[in-house]
């Protein structure tokens, strides 16, 4: 069967690059890898013809020797330049690779150096719910928060290790903190299940911490809420989240903002919506009313004949958000209020003044004329 095109075969173009190479391999060896499809020879065949293709592409002289001659000028059966596997980049291609697959740790320098020294971890970022009240996201509040922390051990001041004694090479991996395991023609570097990664065993740990150097406290921190914080947004504590572990840096802190139910106002980004009840004389006779904000009362018009469910746009009067340049509105949506409980006068107020409306006609009640149009068209 003929080859395939190595570009091809990496889905790239004649003129990609080393590092699209690279990436493009990586790509297609974690997605084929043996150990990830034990069962699918097709898999396998596939892992081997992108190492081929990557082995020849990543080295200067073969690629140019491909671009030339085809096949024929990588096949060592035909005088080509072929052969083994290419230098430096294809070994650090593979570390990058088997590090992404068996959890080898970060980033950096690919697979070399990596035995140098024990594996260094940086530390796990924590998330704390705040919750909130809508007057405090508008205009912002400092407060402070207590979360988890871990202080370094007053007994053994961080070593693990029982007083009056200390921590000694692991004998696993001679103090790198990674073993190398040989399956097939595959040489996996994972970390020593011995010590962890550290390098370092503890004969008799600290009867204070159990050998973990570091003992659970809780710390208090300051966090600045900023004004026009909106529900779901995170503030980031930089440095504030679990320590790393061999040296490696601490992570962060997420403060995750919840903002509790408000009675009145309802947010939609940076406006706000609430439902004013006016009574049915304010709605007919019209006048000026009082609405509320989250920063004292506003005044505003509504005109004789209002009808419920009728809204009101006061600019201006939302939140001002926290990539906002300026305030987002208020929307008062109004509802007019059936009264209830009247007495006999008011109920023979209502008779005469059903009746007087009824003899003006339509132009008292123009919505009920036109939905009675309709209905009288539907039967008909």
């Amino acid at each position: 069967m003929a080859k395939r095109d190595f570009y091809e075969i990496l889905g790239l173009a004649k003129n990609a690059t080393e590092d699209e190479i690279k990436k493009a391999y990586r790509k297609l060896a974690m997605k084929y890898h043996p150990d990830r499809n034990p069962d699918s020879k097709g898999a396998e065949e596939k892992f081997k013809e992108g190492k081929e293709a990557y082995e020849m592409l990543s080295d200067a002289q073969k690629r140019d020797a491909y671009d030339r001659y085809g096949h024929a000028g990588v096949d060592p059966n035909m005088g080509g330049g072929g052969g083994g596997a290419g230098a430096g980049g294809f070994a650090d291609a593979f570390g990058d690779i088997f590090g992404d697959i068996f959890g080898g740790g970060g980033g950096g320098g690919g697979g070399r150096g990596r035995g140098a020294g024990p594996q260094v971890y940086r530390g796990a970022d924590l998330r704390y719910n705040l919750e909130i009240t809508l007057e405090q996201a508008a205009h912002g509040f400092d407060t402070t928060i207590r979360v988890p922390s871990w202080d370094e051990c007053d007994t053994c001041h961080g070593s693990g290790a029982k007083p009056g004694t200390a921590p000694t090479t692991c004998g696993t991996c001679g103090g790198h903190g990674q073993v190398r395991m040989q399956q097939g023609f595959f040489s996996i570097q994972q970390t020593c299940p011995k010590c962890h990664g550290s390098g370092k065993v503890i004969p008799e740990p600290c009867p204070t911490c159990a050998g973990a150097g570091r003992i659970k406290r809780n710390k208090t921190l300051e966090v600045k809420i900023p004004e026009g914080i909106d529900d779901g947004m995170r503030i980031r504590s930089s440095g504030n989240g679990e320590p790393g572990m061999n040296g490696g840096p601490p992570g962060d802190l997420y403060v995750e903002i919840h903002i509790k139910q408000h009675e009145v106002f309802q947010r939609d980004g940076d406006d706000l919506h609430c439902e004013m009840p006016i009574s049915f004389a304010k709605a007919a006779l019209g006048g000026e009313i009082e609405a509320p904000t989250l920063n004292g009362k506003a005044s505003f018009t509504i005109p004789e004949g209002t009808q419920s469910g009728k809204t009101f746009r006061l600019r201006g009067k939302g939140i001002k958000g926290v990539r906002s340049g300026y305030a987002g509105d208020l929307f008062c949506h109004v509802v007019v209020e059936t009264p209830v409980k009247l007495t006999e006068r008011q109920k023979d107020l209502l008779r005469e003044f059903e009746t007087l409306t009824a003899e003006g006609g339509a132009k008292h009640s123009p919505q009920t004329k036109t939905w009675k149009d309709k209905v009288k068209e539907f039967f008909e």
